[in-house]
């Protein structure tokens, strides 16, 4: 059966029903696998990290020290008139109550009185669970409800790497659902202003629902038996992506059926025209989201190597919805379903001379003065990125709020060297271990070192650090400890925790941005080219839409500093940002373009973009709001992150919608003219 053929099915008299039917067994099915993905994301330290790093085999070496993963809780207490007997007394009956608590594996350290005499600290190691952060949580609620109680009138806190991790999934507790919540919310309001019809957006929101569903399943059994590494962060841009992405393929579809309503009698055979001509521009515009999220498999960072096969199949899975599932709905529902603005054989369509034809013709004018103008504009736009800094986010700087274990780390710095929370961790040869802990202790930023536990051949002992574990003085200590034990002969020495994690983290992140950014716009323009038959368009729309990303991230990063005072970016930010916002502007630009060239081979190059704007504008404005707006709401959630790829995206989208795509791109096409199709010729 040739693909043609198969790409009527939806829309067949009979054919229709059995795709209704296949896909109602699909979801009965796949339904119960859905509601499980939480159950298979691994959220723990080593699925974020960069696999080969130093900090990552550490904290594989770690484990042959203790039989269950752990976290170090620093129970912090302060009182700032100073400490009383009777302040210790109480300290070090919560420290005999944590080491008899169930989730405490190891000894209990302290409590430690500062220097100060103004504030005592209890190390506590955390038993992680199998399901990272989620486990954290109750035990370091414990901790927290029993220093509490007893805390004599201090002020008390839990901190250290197991209070950050807590708090992570507290930020993180129920987005799934909150991201669903408020996506299908949007979704609704927008489709409603849209289709202004009290039925059609159902359609839609149905196959996109029915997309996320399947999507979902397909990644639980992928994760719980192929391997395929999936977290919050991922299942939460999951929901994004393929509700926005869906949806925009849903209203480009449903645009194209209702312009061939009014051309043919019969609404199977309307159908079957709008998948056969809008077809080719969702299948390229699902292709290049899918090929660009494929190339986050070469990143070093597993938590974005994650990332990519999660996002490319939802998206796959979105357009195989919308292109049998969503036709079939239409198709059976009928010309009503658009009510009260029914599409009537014969009947004119309203946007050969509606706004964005009025636009168009605007444009066309004085196309070279319109797009010299806006190309500068956002060139100005770019200067913005001098104001980013994507060095990272410190524990504090990574939520928009101050949760107890950030209050927690400010005291415990303010009365302990800057380290003690989170020490560094060196393993080595057993039989090395005393030259090497003489030379970390000699190592200009580490101010003391515990004596070496051996087991199995293999030393390990932690380092406290002078200053603060996330700072760029503790990073470069790092480096320095790094380079001295190195250099102990036979003692194959490495350092681990939480500060080498993230000067791993950094650089590996580093690394992805230069090799994954050009292997993007690689991929991007050689399916262009294939899909345009040209090669000047591929690549002056390439261009419009790095410029478009560079404009974005400048004011993004502008922002940032002045309107929401984050502290920086992560680093990782300018990375993600690019593949979804390269991915998704040239999904605009390839509904404008593709039609453009369908029209342009009958008007003319510079009538068919005027006719090209009129019959596409609407519908990509419509798609770039939901799609921005569905991006938006990971600005809601706590962790400023995600908040900061929420925004982004969502800025870069409406400038694509809004000024690449409508001006940038038409005024450039209506100055080259014949030109923009080349090798290929096409009229003027």
């Amino acid at each position: 059966m040739s693909l043609r053929r198969l790409s009527t099915l939806p829309c067949g008299r009979r054919s229709k029903w059995v795709v209704l039917v296949i896909w109602l067994a699909v979801l009965v099915l796949t339904g119960p696998l859905a509601a499980k993905l939480a159950d298979a994301e691994d959220n723990e330290a080593s699925s974020w990290l960069p696999g080969a790093a130093e900090s990552t085999q550490v904290l594989i070496a770690q484990r042959a020290f203790q039989p269950v993963d752990t976290a170090q809780a620093v129970v912090v207490y302060e009182r700032a008139g100073g400490l009383t007997p009777a302040d210790r007394v109480a300290a070090a009956r919560d420290a005999m109550a944590f080491a008899d608590a169930p989730h405490v594996r190891g000894q209990v350290v302290g409590p430690v009185t500062s220097a100060d005499g103004q504030a005592m600290q209890t190390i506590v190691p955390v038993d992680i669970g199998t399901g990272g952060w989620e486990d954290l949580r109750p035990a370091v609620d414990s901790l927290r409800a029993t220093a509490a109680e007893d805390s004599q009138g201090m002020t008390t806190h839990v901190t250290g790497p197991a209070g950050i991790g807590a708090d992570q999934a507290e930020a993180f507790a129920g987005i799934d659902s909150t991201l669903l919540l408020a996506t299908v919310s949007v979704v609704v309001v927008l489709l409603l202003l849209t289709y202004r019809s009290p039925v059609l957006w159902l359609l839609p929101l149905l196959a996109a629902g029915a997309a996320l569903t399947v999507a979902q399943a397909v990644i639980y059994l992928l994760a719980k038996h192929a391997g395929l590494t999936v977290n919050a962060q991922s299942a939460g841009i999951l929901i994004v992506l393929v509700l926005g992405a869906g949806t925009d393929y849903a209203l480009l579809l449903t645009a194209r059926y209702r312009e061939e309503l009014r051309r043919h009698r019969d609404r199977h055979e309307a159908m079957a025209f709008a998948l056969h001509r809008a077809g080719p521009a969702i299948g390229a515009s699902s292709a290049t989201v899918v090929a660009s999220m494929l190339c986050l498999l070469v990143a070093e960072m597993n938590s974005t190597r994650g990332l990519g096969p999660v996002c490319a199949i939802g998206v796959l899975v979105a357009l195989l919805a919308m292109m049998t599932l969503l036709p079939a709905l239409l198709v059976v529902f009928g010309r009503w379903v658009f009510w009260p603005v029914r599409p009537a054989y014969g009947t004119p369509e309203p946007t050969a001379h509606g706004r964005w034809a009025r636009v168009g013709g605007a444009i066309a004018r004085k196309p070279r003065r319109i797009w010299v103008g806006t190309g500068l504009a956002l060139a100005a736009c770019c200067l913005g990125l001098f104001a980013l800094n994507a060095n990272g986010l410190s524990q504090a700087g990574s939520f928009t709020g101050t949760p107890d274990s950030v209050t927690g780390q400010q005291v415990l710095n303010q009365h302990f060297p800057g380290g003690t929370g989170a020490p560094l961790t060196v393993i080595s040869a057993a039989d090395r271990a005393g030259p090497v802990q003489a030379a970390t202790v000699g190592t200009p930023g580490i101010s003391a070192a515990t004596d070496p536990t051996v087991r199995q051949g293999t030393a390990l002992f932690y380092a406290t650090l002078t200053d603060p574990p996330d700072s760029q003085a503790a990073k470069d200590t790092v480096d320095r400890l790094r380079t001295t034990v190195h250099a102990v002969p036979g003692a194959d020495a490495q350092v681990g925790g939480n500060t080498a994690v993230i000067l791993d983290a950094g650089r590996a992140a580093a690394h992805d941005n230069k090799v994954i950014i050009p292997l993007v716009l690689g991929v991007v323009l050689v399916i262009l080219a294939g899909l345009l038959r040209a090669i000047t368009a591929p690549l002056v729309l390439i261009a419009t839409v790095v410029l478009s990303y560079a404009a974005a991230l400048g004011l993004s990063a502008l922002a940032f500093e002045h309107i929401f005072d984050f502290e920086g970016s992560d680093q990782s930010f300018p990375l993600f940002a690019f593949v979804f916002l390269v991915a998704l502007g040239i999904d605009y630009n390839i509904f404008l373009m593709t039609r453009v060239r369908e029209e342009a081979q009958h008007r003319g190059t510079r009538d068919g973009a005027v006719a090209g704007l009129a019959a596409t504008g609407g519908v990509i404005t419509s798609a770039g709001l939901i799609l921005a707006a569905t991006f938006a709401v990971l600005g809601t959630l706590p962790i400023v992150g995600l908040a900061e790829i929420g925004f982004a995206v969502a800025l870069g989208v409406l400038l694509d919608t809004l000024v690449v795509r409508s001006v940038l791109v038409t005024a450039l096409t209506m100055d080259l003219r014949h030109r923009m199709w080349w090798p290929s010729k096409l009229p003027d």
